[in-house]
């Protein structure tokens, strides 16, 4: 378990950057991207922002400690008029534990709200809880996308053990909704033989929609050598009979072992494009939107005390658009 899993927590270290701000594109939709951390706390198995480039990407996390005046930096040397929405965090949760100590989140989101720029949350902490009131402020401009996997409790202690319980998340979405937060689920990975089953994805719908959630949309597993590595061990974990399992990914993702270390393999079109269309329909039927929110680019405007009046009336808003 040595791959991902450890009860001792990771290390806290700071780093400077050079940018902070970079071009992103998720579902077809451009933005960019701000990682206010490297590595994460959430250990989850599954995790694709693990590679060579980050091997203690679990047990040393590093703040970007200058990323708001370097995004404020960015910001006034942009040199387009228009900007696209910006997504936090696109490779390690913007409200992981270590957001507590140095609230690199909460600082960058002030700045980017001062500019007028739409943008995303993507988390599966109850730490946003924090930041309810700031994001509460803006929340014609913003959504909050929650990355939920499985509401199983025996699945989750094993696949990502360093996050809450799906019932603590649901808790906090509920509040952010009522409060006129707009919501949106994305789950992401469906795990293959693990987290796919109707029942497993009907369960997380059904919670989201007491919750308040109007947006749903999720992908499937990708695979890497060190994912699939971690997955093995992950079906011995669950006591779930490894040979078979090994057996159905090489068929459902088409490869041989070992896999090689550059390969990332999607899987099979037709069980991901059923997997995904039984979501679509499941969500659907629930009166929610399939599909991920799309967040319209503004004209960036320094939000002074004197322009926020002016900059209401006469910029649109994401309400203008859904």
């Amino acid at each position: 378990m040595s791959l991902w899993y450890s009860e001792k927590a990771p290390d806290f270290e700071t780093k400077n950057s050079k940018s902070v701000l970079h071009p992103f594109t998720v579902m077809g939709y451009k933005g960019h991207t701000l990682n206010l951390y490297q590595g994460c706390h959430h250990r989850c198995g599954y995790c694709y922002a693990t590679y060579v480039w980050s091997p203690e990407f679990y047990d040393k996390i590093y703040a970007k400690s200058n990323a708001p005046e370097i995004l404020e930096n960015q910001l006034k040397a942009w040199k387009s008029k228009a900007i696209e929405p910006v997504m936090i965090s696109s490779a390690t949760d913007a409200y992981q534990p270590a957001e507590l100590k140095f609230e690199l989140t909460r600082k960058c989101v002030k700045v980017l709200q001062r500019y007028g720029i739409p943008y995303y949350v993507f988390t599966k902490s109850t730490l946003i809880s924090r930041d309810m009131e700031l994001h509460k402020q803006y929340k014609d401009n913003c959504f909050v996308v929650w990355s939920i996997t499985t509401c199983s409790e025996s699945i989750r202690r094993i696949i990502e053990p360093g996050t809450p319980p799906a019932f603590a998340m649901f808790e906090v979405i509920k509040k952010f909704s009522d409060s006129g937060i707009r919501c949106a689920i994305n789950i992401d990975p469906i795990i293959p033989l693990v987290t796919d089953s109707p029942n497993d994805i009907e369960t997380i719908l059904d919670n989201g929609l007491k919750a308040g959630v109007q947006y749903v949309f999720g992908s499937t597993l990708r695979l890497r050598a060190d994912i699939w590595e971690r997955m093995k061990i992950i079906f011995e974990l669950l006591g779930i009979e490894k040979n078979n399992r090994v057996k159905e990914y090489i068929r459902l993702y088409h490869f041989i072992e070992p896999l090689r270390q550059s390969y990332n393999l999607t899987v099979d079109k037709y069980y991901s494009n059923t997997i995904l269309e039984n979501l679509r329909e499941a969500a659907t039927s629930r009166g929610m939107s399939f599909g991920f929110p799309h967040l319209i680019g503004k004209s960036m405007q320094l939000k002074t005390k004197k322009l926020h009046s002016d900059a209401k009336k006469s910029q649109p808003t994401l309400m203008d658009f859904i």
